[in-house]
């Protein structure tokens, strides 16, 4: 068992051999849950850029990546 240390900020570190056996990079994801046992249970992905979804939604009007790319900047909901 490896263990870290929880440090200001409540941060903390991935372990080296953790981070290599899931080939974990900066900018990778950690997805925390608890599971229905109460123990609490980490999932890794991988960051989605927008180049990752371009293609997979269609819509019904032309759209604006401009304007688009600006509300993600600003945190807005699109």
């Amino acid at each position: 068992m490896t263990s870290t240390k929880l440090y200001k900020n409540n941060q903390t570190v991935v372990p080296s051999e953790i981070r290599k056996k899931f080939d974990l990079k900066p900018d990778d994801i950690i997805e925390w849950s608890i599971n229905l046992n109460g123990k609490p249970e980490l999932e890794f992905r991988k960051k989605s850029t927008l180049k990752d979804i371009l293609g997979k939604v269609t819509a019904k009007e032309p759209i604006n990546s401009v304007k688009l790319q600006k509300k993600i900047e600003r945190g807005e909901n699109i």
